[in-house]
């Protein structure tokens, strides 16, 4: 079956417009740049012959070399990543970008975007997949930094090649950190490309901002002096079972009283200008917010949680991932930010589990989990956190939670996508086969990309009306403390 249908596109786009239009009399406006909605039309007669696509192609060429980072596991089960020849964790490649706005994309055209690379395998549980994803560092020749724009997005050297795999909608990250983008200050941008590595035809991949600081407001707005020894905001991931490294937090109060067995690790500032006081100066500075939270004064507006967190960013954080079920965060794959305001902010990632696509069912019964997560436990004690967080939900039910809007996307983002589904998985589509199977029971894996697409939207028809019927429920976290009142009494 074929998808790229403009015809149809068109016509799903006049509905995203219709759609589209309760928002905009809200006031409603959007900074953020919809690829499948945005993209220009390109000119038929530019197709040509051999291989042409319209998203935008990715190039890279190796010269053979393996890219090092895949999970190999020893006869013990024990797991190591494979390295580079020389002992490292990436090699030099180069990257070559093509991306006409109006003309088709061939292997043969001239790069609109060529740079020297360095590349590895990323990810946790995903490196030991067929259809890896990689982090790529643009370098000049003399492996210097080599900030570029990336299919319009702002310019920078780091970036993320996501490879969808487990998700075989190919959609999740690509929408989720979307309308994330529309809800909240800050979420990653991303781009559908395809990939060619070698010569050789890899996929649908989607381009993904590398969450970190960048030049003149790019990305974070975070700063460092490392010759005076001071910052204006960093950034903290909480990423599982990781070795111990030179960056990580050494004064975390959730790890050392076992709240959670990961460490934190300073993201930004990174290596190059990480000194040990700024280190310990960011340690202590964490270590103050989360000694506050889980402190007897932690809801005082002076000199509790609340005056150290942007309540909006922590809010909408816990709506979009208690939505779509996606419980890796605040566990896993979480990224805590510190700006130039002084508030600490939370970041979307890493959604490809999200909507009943973990391995091991999450939504039997239905339920909430997200209060269970680390620096929730004491903020949902709050009452006027949770009284906010259920008004939030309601606001967003209107506009980006509306099933409308959410099935419109995922409708309008397969139409966009057309035939590079197909040459996806002309490519990949054996993992539709039972062998391949990687959600447990076996039967909720998708026998097909439309019964993957069809998946997502019956859970999404399920899970808004139960959130509807349940969101109230959240209140129970916040009944009077009878301990406080007691010490209350007490004193």
């Amino acid at each position: 079956m074929k998808y790229k249908l403009w015809g149809a596109f068109l016509f799903l786009c006049a509905i995203a417009l219709s759609l589209a239009a309760p928002l905009l009399e809200s006031g409603w406006s959007s900074s953020r740049y919809h690829q499948h909605l945005e993209a220009r039309v390109k000119a038929e007669e530019t197709k040509g012959d051999g291989f042409f696509t319209h998203l935008p192609l990715v190039e890279i060429e190796t010269n053979g070399v393996e890219i090092p980072g895949r999970a190999v596991y020893r006869a013990d089960g024990t797991e190591y990543y494979t390295t580079a020849a020389d002992g490292g964790e990436s090699i030099s490649a180069h990257m070559d970008i093509v991306d006409h706005e109006l003309e088709y994309n061939h292997p043969e055209d001239p790069p609109t975007l060529s740079s020297d690379i360095t590349i590895h395998v990323r990810g946790n549980s995903s490196r030991s997949f067929d259809k890896p994803s990689y982090a790529v560092r643009l370098v000049t020749e003399d492996g210097m930094n080599n900030p570029q724009k990336v299919m319009g997005m702002d310019a920078h050297h780091e970036w993320v090649l996501y490879g969808p795999y487990l998700d075989k909608t190919l959609l999740r990250n690509y929408m989720w950190y979307n309308i994330g983008g529309e809800i909240m200050d800050y979420a990653p941008n991303v781009r559908f490309c395809e990939v060619m590595l070698n010569g050789e035809y890899q996929g649908v991949y989607v381009m993904t901002e590398k969450v970190t600081a960048g030049d003149n407001g790019a990305r974070l707005p975070l700063t460092v002096n490392a010759k005076q020894n001071t910052f204006s905001g960093y950034l903290l991931q909480l990423n599982g079972d990781r070795p111990p490294s030179n960056n990580q937090l050494t004064d975390q109060f959730t790890y050392y009283t076992k709240r959670t067995k990961y460490q934190m690790d300073i993201v930004y500032p990174g290596r190059s200008n990480m000194t040990p006081e700024i280190r310990q100066a960011i340690s202590q500075d964490f270590s103050d917010f989360e000694k506050a939270l889980y402190s007897y004064d932690y809801d005082s507006e002076s000199y509790g949680y609340p005056s150290m967190i942007d309540t909006q960013s922590f809010i909408d954080y816990f709506l979009i991932n208690e939505l779509t079920c996606n419980y890796d965060a605040g566990w896993l794959s979480t990224y805590l930010y510190k700006d130039t305001s002084g508030k600490f902010h939370t970041c979307l990632w890493d959604m490809n589990s999200a909507c009943d696509n973990y391995d091991k069912i999450q939504t039997e019964p239905m339920a909430f989990q997200m209060q269970y997560c680390l620096w929730y436990v004491m903020m949902m004690k709050d009452e006027d956190f949770v009284n906010a967080l259920i008004n939030r939900y309601w606001q967003l039910r209107e506009t980006y939670f509306s099933e409308d809007y959410l099935f419109d996307y995922i409708d309008s983002t397969v139409a966009y996508l057309g035939d590079a589904i197909d040459r996806n998985y002309s490519v990949w589509g054996y993992t539709f086969q039972k062998q391949y199977d990687l959600l447990l029971p076996t039967e909720r894996n998708p026998r097909s990309f439309e019964e993957a697409v069809d998946q997502t939207k019956d859970f999404l028809s399920r899970r808004i009306p139960w959130m509807d019927k349940n969101i109230d429920t959240l209140k129970q976290y916040s009944a009077e403390s009878k301990v406080k009142k007691f010490n209350e009494n007490a004193n």
